[in-house]
């Protein structure tokens, strides 16, 4: 279990500007940072960092909230996994895992010996004096590969014989460190030796550029042709893909990422100026691997295959992805049947780029290549190709994209569209059913969902929003906060649980708005606030949990920093953050902050008073008193005051804006 300490040395170690800045242009702009939304498609600036509140908004999706929810969303993680994901990033140690060290090496100690193997190899090679060094050298060379290519990859040699065991061991390493990392086997009586034998070593980084795994490629005719490391506690060949940390930037910068199936190929591509290259890792593309892309590459991936059967299948079982994703999935196959090295090597860089940039869709490619080996002017050909197709699109069978793909396949074969549509969903549950059988109930029926949908573009800002209007001021998606930060008893008032804005009424939507405006003004004006306790107090708050926030940040002493007020309330209210980074106001309005502080005072007490009116007239229709008692009469004069303040506060809210 992660402990709030722990929660909080991840928040201090985190740099929200760094993080952002992996994915996000920022330019600054006052005190603050913007950039375009990377969660969806938008032309103008919507999305805000307040790297003193460490928070962060978008004002087109209505996403927002701290370093934590900002990991929860780029990196599809719950709650927990985001702080581990930090974490893991800062070189912070849980609690938890110091708890389960007993159950094998640290994580950080696996990753400190990867990189010390990888040291070690990159010597053999450079350096290495022998006919296995030799050989290593010798094959790169015939690659293109010399030695300033092999020291910007880090790549080498593994002679075996215990050589990296006794290096490891001479530096401290535990037996059992070597062999979580994968790099030693264990034979009789206990004695250790190298994994790798007499191969080149292709070190394998993670996101951060850390040595997480290799592949070691032989240079005779022994099998296997390439031997990766095994599922260990650091690496996942499922999850992670060879030059990512390489390429990332170009990704991020081009839109595009280029997926290869080797690592030859990826390295060189990078060094033909392709720098948005990568490659799988011994296995076929998977959505932790779309998922991962489509982080930085927004528009497309271009999946080159090879031209053999192969590479037919590969571009097959990609196309269960089409409809999870939201970038287009390309594919491009290189004529002759070269690979992208052999390509390059003979055709140059020049001749690459118009090949990539006339990708087809992945679809296509598909058809065009399965259809091929069927004579459709023959009627049984036909109904054999419709069958060969229908597997290919199974994994479709409830997407809605099936309809599109079946009216192109229909007109291709000639078939009633209600038909193959028909053909293909018999498949799909056909499927479901012998995975469901092999899983032991069904877990393969089990969909994973879409990245999330783009959302719309920020309109354009007036310096004060109509708060105080009738009319349908809706703050999107951002009202409901029952999502990954609550818990059970978690937050104050409704029992932690948000209410989402379809049940509220127009006038709980607008007062809801105007107070998380005047809670983002004391989250980041704390001092300026604390002088206006005593008409807080007065407020009828639309949400309990807005007001123990409130409270909670002007108790705190002052000259607090604005990130330690934040904290304050995400101490009573759990989803605090993604609440006061919600604050259009704070970051689009030129007024001064005093007077910032009185008009939304003036607007919230403006709601407050109009709510305390509603309430009193609920009262007085459940009343069937025809003669008025004196309780009543005490309402009608409540209620003649408070439509006199009512009238005072509109007219100087409306003076304002």
């Amino acid at each position: 279990m992660i402990t709030d300490e722990d929660k909080e040395r991840v928040r201090q170690a985190t740099d929200i500007l760094q993080l952002v800045g992996e994915t996000v242009e920022l330019k600054r702009r006052g005190a603050d940072y913007w950039g375009c939304c990377p969660f969806h498609h938008e032309k103008s600036p919507s999305f805000h960092v307040n790297p003193t509140t460490g928070l962060w908004k978008c004002f087109g999706c209505g996403a927002g909230g701290d370093v934590f929810a900002y990991v929860m969303k780029r990196e599809s993680l719950d709650f927990p996994d985001s702080i581990r994901y930090l974490a893991d990033k800062a070189g912070i140690e849980l609690s938890e895992e110091r708890g389960a060290a007993r159950k094998g090496p640290r994580r950080n100690r696996l990753i400190e010996c990867l990189t010390e193997a990888e040291r070690f190899y990159s010597t053999m090679l450079l350096r290495g004096r022998g006919e296995g060094p030799d050989a290593g050298r010798a094959y790169l060379a015939g690659r293109g590969f010399g030695s300033d290519v092999c020291r910007r990859w880090g790549l080498g040699y593994a002679a075996g014989h215990q050589t990296l065991v006794e290096h490891l061991r001479k530096l401290g390493f535990s037996m059992q460190e070597i062999l979580a990392s994968d790099l030693a086997l264990q034979g009789q009586g206990g004695r250790l030796r190298d994994r790798f034998f007499d191969r080149v070593m292709f070190p394998i980084h993670d996101e951060q550029g850390r040595t997480i795994a290799f592949g070691g490629r032989v240079m005779g005719d022994a099998k296997p042709k390439y031997l990766n490391t095994k599922e260990t506690a650091v690496f996942s060949k499922r999850k992670h893909l060879f030059a990512f940390d390489r390429a990332k930037e170009s990704m991020a910068a081009t839109g595009t990422c280029v997926v290869c199936e080797g690592y030859t190929d990826v390295i060189a591509m990078h060094e033909a100026g392709f720098k948005n290259t990568v490659a799988t890792l011994g296995t076929a593309l998977t959505m932790d691997h779309v998922k991962l892309i489509e982080r930085f590459a927004k528009r497309r991936i271009i999946c080159m295959f090879d031209g053999d059967e192969a590479g037919q299948r590969a571009a097959e079982r990609a196309v269960q992805y089409i409809d999870k994703t939201s970038v287009e999935m390309l594919c491009v196959v290189l004529p002759d049947n070269l690979d992208p090295m052999e390509f390059l090597s003979a055709r140059g860089a020049d001749a690459l780029r118009p090949i990539l940039e006339a990708a087809q869709p992945l679809m296509d490619f598909v058809f065009g290549k399965r259809l091929a080996g069927y004579d459709l002017s023959v009627p049984g050909k036909r109904v054999a190709a419709l069958n060969d197709m229908a597997g290919v699109l199974a994994p479709l069978g409830d997407s809605m994209l099936l309809d599109g793909y079946a009216l192109q396949l229909g007109d291709m074969l000639g078939f009633d569209v209600a038909r193959v549509k028909q053909v293909i969903r018999e498949r799909a549950s056909a499927e479901r059913r012998k995975a469901g059988q092999r899983d032991g109930g069904g877990r393969a029926d089990r969909r994973r969902q879409a990245a999330g949908t783009p959302g719309r573009d920020a309109p354009p800002y007036d310096d004060v929003p109509p708060y105080y209007e009738d009319g349908g001021y809706d703050d999107g998606p951002y009202d409901a906060y029952d999502g990954p930060y609550a818990t059970a008893g978690g937050g104050a008032g409704r029992e932690g649980q948000g209410v989402s804005t379809a049940a509220l009424s127009n006038d709980e939507r607008m007062q809801s708005a105007a107070e998380r405006e005047l809670l983002a003004m004391i989250a980041s004006h704390p001092d300026v606030m604390r002088g206006h306790g005593e008409r807080i107090a007065t407020f009828t708050w639309s949400d309990a949990r807005y007001e123990a926030m409130a409270w909670a940040m002007l108790a705190t002493p002052a000259g607090t920093p604005p990130a330690d007020v934040v904290r304050a309330a995400a101490g009573v209210v759990a989803e605090a953050p993604q609440i006061l980074a919600g604050g259009r106001l704070e970051v689009t309005s030129r007024m001064p902050a005093d007077q910032r502080a009185d008009f939304l005072l003036n607007v919230v007490e403006l709601w407050s008073k109009r709510r305390e009116v509603r309430e009193i007239k609920a009262r007085l229709r459940l009343s069937s008193s025809t003669v008025p008692d004196e309780g009543q009469i005490e309402l009608f004069r409540r209620a003649t005051e408070l439509q006199k303040r009512i009238n005072e506060l509109s007219n100087s809210v409306s003076a304002v804006v």
